[in-house]
């Protein structure tokens, strides 16, 4: 493979070496690695053109502010002293105690957390007290279902019985939160006691949600509303409901509303979900090994009884083979005596429930019993409760059906939210009118800025000036590119016409500049292996390979891989596994439509090209070395992300990617560095290896500084770290576990040196929207950055949306800079971060967030994609180990990359 360092090849504009006068060994001023507090905001951008914007936040007056929350520790408790864990219950236990006691509470309201706390608006008469509760529920014990069509006959409706249980509720006294402590956080006077301000705010707001019987999720809400319900297939509905949060901004305190969306259990008989789950047409044909597996700790409701239950697991026998014993009745026998009967499941529902099982009397029950004592229900009696959660990782089709059914266009969400806030009257709220609060019922109106697009340069020296985020490669040639005189073709049974495939990406990349030689052979997959093991049809297919090369065979530099599906082909990890890690053979995997046309294929052309050290498009101020701050002082950026596995899976470890310019003062090019660590961990772990006993592995930021060290012939005397996927609650670790790791390995490098650093959090996972003023239905503008009004009111953070959104309703990306020793203006950071939204080589439109997040995410995916096993193999059996969280990986596990594609942008 060709090196990536820059050449003027085929008249593309000769790139800028490094200057000369850099000196090998820079030595900046050491800074202290103690321990760092975030930065305030040293001031507001200027730049770009004026525009009139809303946002789904909505302003909340405070006309009571020397209120006090006081807040008091709950114990609940059975009459055994054994804790209550169950958060419904906990509710119902808490609401009677109100109606029981109001005299002993003085008729105070609360709020309560669902746990172990409770708020009240001043104090309680008293600081300890102890309650008895009692709570009386009732249950159907019996209901004669009609025959279908007709009505239940009279005197045949379900009898109930009513029952009663005693609780202990323990209240003590904790600690007074201060309203006013919102008021002086924003007006940028710190204070301890603001964050548990705003926590009560959100539990009130929680509390309100929880009486009108809606599912929680953290600070969504969701009601169970057919209405609100979206099969997205597969057993499963998409949710929609409402996200609410309490926010200090910088124009005040502000209420932020927004549509959300969990995936729930699509409410329905049991038998019908697992025919749609598993994707069978007769419920006979059911596997239910896998049903088991998928039905363990779901609710249901059986219709004889109206009463629910949670599944524990499955009979081992059939209903109509599934003896029990059942008791009998005084005068059954011929004395008088209980005579126990031996009967089935199904005769028993048949006998003495008067049902006629039809469906269900030859499938297993389910068992809804304890341990040890199990209690066993008829398939066809049972149904999903509604609002269940479902917390499994949705299928590629799930997730386009998602996507495309839950749009919601700029105008529709609007209205969506104002309508919200007039139906749900938050401030209403007893709690919050105690409080004097008061909520506009309009989304915030406040000024934003649009930045100009960056101008590119292609080849020829060519300029190139994107228009709504968008550019393209018409009549136009890449910047730097790679000759390609070696490469195959494969086809895993794939529909396509291969030889028609080559002689396109042949024609399309002698347009962009690409010379590409005829391919050398064209593999079709032999048809004995098609329904082999995915790692099996690899290796069969590169045994194919090697019979077809040349004597000797010099590996080809590049393969195209015709996979059969478009998304989550099973052969796409162990492929990549095979020539990325094990032989160093670029590769590039495709899936293309029957009729590929041109922008198809120049797509595939941007991937291949970067991916062989190529460069597809610059900015002008870049390829002039004239990129602001970074310019004069050798600069690397990097790119932060972990990929953790599926919910609930513990045993898969997570995969740390972080990826780094090295061909400064280029800010386009960038290696990755990859590892794997303990499960759904955050904060990356390799990042700094002082002794690697042995293995080589000197940690991830070592690896990234060699390569551009051996690029620049310098060290890099200013970093800017870019770091995806943490939230605010972990900000603290970022800048003081992961930026003193990287620290210590660059100065375990440099021999003690520290460079400069600005760190930045990009979060894409939160609930802020913006709008342009009025009726528009359109997106803002690519380019769009707000800075005031919305924003914290101290700390530096902003709102980009760079890219043009084109289907529903944008969200934008936002910006915090935790630290910033390099010394940006606001308007430099702004425009920087812009601009890495630019240069993201896989595409000709603008990217959401900034590119080298975007390749350290896309690193991580790939690595985990090869690195992936079957959900019900066993982990000793899958090469890692056990892992738990919390624990270390094995350093011979981790992956290493091929010598011949470390280098690379293997990930584009």
């Amino acid at each position: 493979m060709e090196k990536t360092g820059i050449q003027n090849l085929g008249g593309s504009p000769a790139l800028p070496p490094p200057p000369s006068d850099i000196p090998a060994e820079v030595k900046p001023e050491r800074v202290d690695t103690a321990k760092r507090a975030m930065i305030s905001r040293p001031e507001f951008g200027r730049t770009g053109n004026r525009i009139q914007l809303e946002s789904n936040h909505f302003k909340v007056s405070v006309n009571s502010p020397d209120e006090i929350f006081y807040q008091y520790s709950v114990l609940i408790s059975y009459k055994d002293r054994t804790a209550v864990e169950n958060k419904v219950i906990g509710r119902k236990i808490m609401d009677k105690l109100y109606d029981m006691y109001s005299s002993e509470l003085a008729g105070k309201r609360f709020a309560y957390d669902g746990e172990k706390a409770l708020f009240t608006v001043g104090p309680l008469p008293w600081n300890k007290q102890e309650f008895t509760v009692v709570l009386e529920e009732s249950i159907a014990k019996r209901e004669i279902p009609s025959r279908e069509g007709s009505p239940v006959e009279p005197g045949k409706r379900s009898r109930r019985s009513f029952y009663s249980k005693s609780y202990i509720v323990e209240i003590n006294f904790a600690t007074k939160i201060p309203l006013k402590s919102v008021l002086l956080a924003l007006n940028g006077s710190e204070t301890e006691k603001a964050q548990d301000a705003l926590r009560v705010l959100d539990i009130i707001l929680r509390q309100q949600a929880a009486k009108r019987n809606c599912l929680l999720v953290r600070q969504s809400f969701f009601h169970d509303d057919i209405r609100m319900f979206t099969d997205i297939g597969g057993g499963v509905s998409a949710c929609r409901g409402l996200h609410s949060s309490f926010r200090p901004t910088h124009g005040g305190l502000s209420l932020n509303i927004d549509v959300s969306t969990t995936m729930i259990l699509t409410p329905g008989p049991v038998i019908d979900f697992l025919r749609v789950n598993l994707g069978i047409q007769n419920a006979r044909n059911i596997d239910w090994l896998k049903a088991k597996k998928m039905l363990r700790n779901m609710r249901v409701m059986t219709t004889h009884s109206n009463r629910e239950f949670k599944i524990k697991g499955l009979s081992e026998k059939p209903c109509n083979d599934l003896y029990f014993t059942l008791n009998g009745k005084p005068g059954d026998g011929t004395h008088g005596e209980v005579q126990p009967e031996e009967i089935t499941v199904y005769e028993y529902f048949r006998r003495h429930r008067n049902l006629e099982l039809t469906t269900s009397a030859y499938f297993p029950c389910l068992d809804v019993g304890k341990p040890g004592k199990p209690n066993y229900l008829p398939l066809e009696l049972c149904s999903l409760v509604s609002l269940q959660r479902y917390t499994k990782a949705l299928s590629s089709v799930q997730r386009a059906s998602l996507v495309e059914k839950s749009r919601q266009m700029p105008l529709e969400r609007k209205k969506v939210l104002t309508e919200s806030m007039g139906k749900y009257r938050y401030d209403q709220d007893p709690l919050l009118s105690a409080c004097g609060i008061s909520i506009e019922k309009q989304l915030t109106k406040f000024p934003g800025r649009v930045l100009n697009a960056p101008m590119l340069k292609v080849g020829n020296g060519e300029d190139c000036i994107p228009c709504d985020g968008r550019w393209n490669f018409n009549s136009k040639r890449l910047v730097k590119t790679i000759s390609i005189e070696r490469w195959l073709v494969v086809n895993f049974s794939a529909d396509c016409d291969m030889s028609r495939l080559s002689e396109a990406l042949i024609k399309c990349g002698r347009k962009k500049g690409i010379n590409i030689e005829p391919a050398y052979v064209l593999i079709e997959e032999e048809r004995q292996y098609r329904r082999a093991n995915p790692w099996v049809r690899v290796d069969k297919m590169f045994d194919q390979i090697k019979a077809k090369l040349p004597k000797p065979p010099p590996y080809p530099q590049l393969i195209v891989c015709v996979l059969p599906e478009k998304k989550n082909s099973s052969i796409y990890g162990p492929w990549k596994r095979k020539f990325l890690i094990d032989l160093g053979i670029s590769t590039q995997c495709v899936s293309p439509p029957r009729n590929f046309n041109d922008q198809y294929l120049t797509n595939v052309i941007l991937k291949i090209n970067s991916k062989l050290g190529g460069i597809n498009s610059l900015l002008a101020i870049e390829a002039a070395s004239r990129v602001p701050v970074i310019k004069d002082t050798p600069t690397m950026i990097l790119g932060m992300d972990v990929s953790h596995g599926s919910t609930g899976r513990s045993d898969v470890p997570s995969i740390a990617a972080v990826v780094g310019s090295h061909t400064w003062p280029l800010i386009s090019r960038y290696r990755a560095a990859v590892r794997i660590q303990a499960s759904k961990v955050e904060m990356i772990e390799s990042l700094f290896k002082p002794s690697p006993n042995g293995v080589d592995d000197a940690g991830i930021i070592r690896e990234l500084l060699n390569e551009f060290e051996n690029t620049n012939r310098c060290m890099p005397s200013q970093i800017i770290v870019f770091r995806d996927g943490v939230s605010e609650s972990q900000f603290n670790q970022v800048l003081n576990y992961e930026l003193d790791q990287i620290i210590k390995a660059y100065q375990y490098r440099s021999g003690g040196n520290v460079p400069k650093f600005t760190v930045i959090v990009a979060q894409k996972n939160h609930h802020t929207k913006l709008f342009e003023a009025g009726s528009s239905n359109k997106n803002v503008p690519p380019g769009t950055v707000v800075d005031t009004n919305i924003v914290h009111p101290t700390n530096f953070d902003f709102y980009m949306c760079s890219h043009a959104g084109r289907i529903g309703t944008s969200r934008p990306a936002h910006y915090h800079v935790l630290v910033d020793e390099i010394g940006f203006s606001a308007d430099d950071l702004q425009n920087l971060v812009h601009s890495l939204s630019y240069v993201y080589q896989r595409s000709t439109t603008a990217i959401s967030i900034v590119a080298p997040i975007y390749y350290a995410h896309l690193t991580a995916a790939q690595v985990g994609k090869m690195m992936k096993f079957d959900e019900s193999t066993d982990t000793s059996s899958t090469g890692y180990g056990s892992h738990s969280s919390g624990g270390s990986v094995p350093d011979h596990e981790q992956p290493r990359l091929h010598k011949n594609i470390a280098g690379s942008m293997f990930f584009c």
